[in-house]
């Protein structure tokens, strides 16, 4: 479909009435259509559609008058398949001007720098976590929660797996319910609330403890509660914590990868009680949903993805939120990097390098954590045991939070599974990727390293028929080999 030339006027009009981002991410978006005396703009959701509306209707209205010397009028539908023409993009193949900027900035990006930034994830809020089929009930009903206009659905439990939104949510709806009510929040792992239950007891201050979890408290989230399994005390606590404050009006939400009757050595008590709210599961974004998630993060971040190339990572990379970030994380870090623009021939490369989530679960049992760290172990010229003692040598630390790096892109383990495999609980395995990731950009030897051994954990899969070559899959950036 050809654009209307009025639109293209309007659009530059609008890039000094609206920040870059929210243009890029809201208004690019609509695919518009001339009806007669109307300019009809097509919105990919309701949500959509409403955010629109609220925000920027007005100044397209004052745009599209200015532009075209008389009142048109502005209509807004849904098209879930919309997609916006090419022809009403911008110039985008100058990555002169294409640096990864703190993503959620409210300010247009300044002109490049020759270092190469790690690109944080955006803040955490309803506006921009990207509504679909998907997730649209884990959305609406954490909105609902937060203003307190569905309190039946508490307690509320998000369900998905990583990296699909459920974090995302769940600060979302701790960050509207202090806004639009005050109420008191209090956020928390299931691992922290094990450890300061487990301290008070020791500590002799379970007062405290409970005047926090339950006096001082008008909403609790409770994240990763798959992780109190066999913790019988510690449920226990838990199953009365949310009793009394269900039966005093609070709130409360709690997320998991698993629905709660597969969580295992769970107090059956407990896991009814996670079921009595709603239970609303979040699924894979389809490609529209990927889309939006890709231009609205590229665009925060004051990145600019040419149209050939947001279809060819919207067509291959269908996993989590987090492997869509782990994939343009690797396309901007490598086009800052070269300094060349971002086009097809960058984003080959970046897929070459980060496989999609359904490769990585086709490899599903092809390899084991103690079989990466044996193989990281053996090129150190080291032993397994040796990466699992408590030393802090450099010469051990480095091998060991590879070998957790590594086993969290060549296997399907969680962070607790592969804890266990070097004697660690999941929180050191988190720390491990966190370092090695900023690190990896940072530090040639380490990426040499890290390309060597993927060499030969490559070489294992394929003699164990792994299904070809494994990769590193997305979730973090990785740098292609100097």
């Amino acid at each position: 479909m050809t654009t209307p030339p009025i639109w293209d006027g309007a659009l530059r009009r609008l890039g000094a009435d609206i920040p870059a981002f929210a243009l890029e991410a809201w208004v690019r978006p609509l695919v518009p259509r001339v009806q007669g005396d109307a300019l009809v703009l097509a919105c990919p959701s309701p949500f959509h559609r409403e955010r629109v509306r609220e925000r920027y209707l007005a100044p397209i209205e004052r745009a599209v008058l200015a532009e075209a010397g008389r009142t048109l009028e502005v209509s807004l539908v849904v098209e879930t398949r919309a997609v916006p023409a090419q022809a009403s993009r911008p110039e985008a193949n100058d990555v002169s001007r294409v640096t990864p900027q703190r993503v959620g900035s409210k300010t247009a990006p300044p002109p490049a720098s020759p270092r190469t930034p790690h690109q944080p994830a955006l803040p955490h809020t309803f506006e921009n976590f990207v509504v679909g089929p998907c997730n649209a009930l884990a959305r609406e009903a954490a909105l609902a929660l937060a203003q307190g206009r569905q309190l039946g659905v508490s307690p509320l439990f998000l369900l998905s797996a990583p990296g699909l939104g459920k974090t995302h949510l769940a600060h979302a709806l701790a960050g509207e319910a202090r806004r639009a009510s005050g109420m008191r929040v209090l956020y928390a792992s299931s691992e922290t609330f094990t450890n300061d239950f487990m301290s008070s007891i020791r500590g002799q201050r379970m007062g405290v403890f409970k005047r926090r979890f339950r006096e001082e408290c008008d909403l609790l989230v409770l994240e990763d509660v798959q992780f109190l399994r066999g913790k019988a005390s510690t449920q226990l606590e838990l199953f009365h914590t949310i009793e009394h404050l269900l039966s005093v009006g609070a709130r409360v939400v709690l997320t998991a990868d698993r629905l709660p009757r597969e969580i295992p050595d769970l107090d059956p008590r407990l896991g009814s009680r996670f079921s009595s709210g709603l239970v609303a599961e979040m699924e894979a974004p389809d490609a529209q949903v990927r889309r939006t998630i890709l231009r609205a993060k590229a665009a925060a971040g004051g990145v600019r993805l040419p149209e050939d190339c947001l279809d060819r990572l919207v067509q291959d990379v269908r996993g989590s939120v987090r492997d869509l970030e782990g994939v343009l994380i690797q396309l901007v870090a490598t086009a800052s990097l070269l300094k060349r623009p971002i086009d097809l021939e960058l984003v080959e490369a970046a897929l070459r390098k980060v496989a999609p989530a359904e490769e990585r679960a086709s490899r599903a049992g092809a390899l084991a954590p103690e079989q990466v760290v044996e193989v990281v172990a053996g090129y150190f010229k080291t032993t397994p045991q040796a990466l699992s003692a408590r030393s802090r040598r450099r010469d051990v630390v480095v091998p060991r939070q590879l070998a957790m790096y590594l086993a969290r892109r060549y296997t399907t383990a969680s962070l607790q599974r592969i804890g266990e495999s070097l004697g660690r609980d999941h929180p050191a395995v988190s720390h491990a990727l966190q370092v090695v990731e900023r690190q990896i950009l940072e530090r040639a030897p380490l990426r040499y390293q890290v390309e060597a051994l993927a060499a030969r954990l490559d070489d294992l899969v394929g003699k164990r028929g792994g299904g070809g070559a494994a990769r590193p899959v997305a979730g973090a950036p990785h740098v292609p080999a100097p």
